[in-house]
């Protein structure tokens, strides 16, 4: 479905903006691929990797609605990647988060809306799920402006849905390069948080995988969520250095010793199909009643019992020591 088509990135130069754009020219025909982000060096960096005739790079915030409705259009596909994903940094400036997570989400929303894009994914977070930290707390509510966009779009074409997991092998800011880079300086702990932590893993092929099979899955107003697996913190430090010491430094502002991707309270708007599940939107759509047990592939999903809830502790995959390993040699990291 991406052949000869446009594609717009927020965020694009992040570790998902990159993989994703290389899967698209290895895979499709794309007409043309805008990588959207405020950051100049990262664009020239990735601009000399990724030079294909179909590449465009447009400077620009989510924050600046002008410049969206400038880099969107013609545009058929967005996938709405661009965020302020760090916890601590979130917690002391929350208004520069909000700005960003939700503002710029009605800001593609609305540039969405006035060049008539098809279809916009937007990436989620397990921590957007019974948030305690500000960052999650403003990715709930980007997760519910998505799907209340689809109640509003009256004459307009575009549809909304979100897909939501967990953290990002490779990604930046993730504790998979702290480790590594605390390896190789030579010290002779790695800090944990808490030895209960457990946290979901996805790898970036897996989550650009994912994200590009919710474009044809998708009806609008639901959220997609992939069946991965868990592991423990304490675990992951002795895959990567089995030799060295653990120190407990105790959980940081906004952290939780566990991640939640469905709630308990969501159970009774979940389906389960082989490899993901879907949230359907809690509201009534206006102009439409689409079956969210039915993906638009004709795939049928069947509901999960009352109080089900999907966390990393509760899970029923676990990854070992030694596929995360393999996971991580495979990947590269930012």
């Amino acid at each position: 479905m991406f052949n000869h088509k446009n594609i717009l990135i927020t965020g694009g130069t992040g570790s998902f903006g990159k993989t994703y754009t290389r899967i698209l020219l290895q895979n499709y025909k794309p007409n043309r691929i805008i990588i959207y982000s405020r950051d100049e060096l990262k664009q020239s960096e990735m601009a000399n990797v990724f030079n294909d005739k179909c590449m465009r790079y447009f400077i620009g915030d989510v924050r600046d609605l002008d410049r969206l409705n400038t880099a969107m259009r013609d545009v058929d596909f967005v996938i709405h990647a661009a965020a302020l994903k760090q916890v601590p940094i979130a917690e002391y400036n929350p208004m520069e988060c909000i700005k960003t997570n939700i503002n710029g989400a009605q800001n593609v929303i609305e540039a969405c809306f006035k060049n008539g894009v098809q279809k916009c994914v937007a990436l989620s977070t397990d921590k957007a799920c019974n948030p305690i930290n500000l960052y999650g707390a403003t990715k709930l509510a980007s997760d519910k402006i998505f799907v209340a966009a689809n109640n509003i779009a009256g004459k307009f074409q575009t549809r909304f849905s979100v897909a939501r997991y967990g953290n990002v092998i490779g990604s930046r800011g993730s504790v998979i390069p702290l480790f590594k880079k605390l390896i190789a300086e030579g010290v002779r702990e790695l800090p944990i948080t808490d030895e209960r932590m457990t946290r979901f893993w996805i790898s970036l092929e897996d989550g650009v995988k994912f994200v590009l099979s919710s474009f044809e899955k998708m009806h609008g107003g639901e959220i997609f969520i992939p069946k991965i697996p868990s592991m423990k913190i304490v675990d992951l430090a002795h895959a990567l250095a089995p030799n060295l010491g653990k120190k407990i430094v105790g959980i940081r502002a906004g952290e939780k010793l566990h991640e939640i991707m469905i709630s308990s309270d969501d159970s009774r708007l979940t389906f389960e199909f082989e490899k993901y599940y879907v949230i359907a939107p809690s509201i009534r759509f206006i102009d439409e009643d689409s079956d969210f047990s039915l993906n638009a592939l004709g795939e049928k999903g069947k509901k999960v019992k009352d109080g089900f809830s999907y966390s990393s502790d509760n899970n029923s995959q676990w990854v070992s020591e030694a596929e995360i390993l393999k996971i991580i040699n495979h990947t590269q990291v930012d």
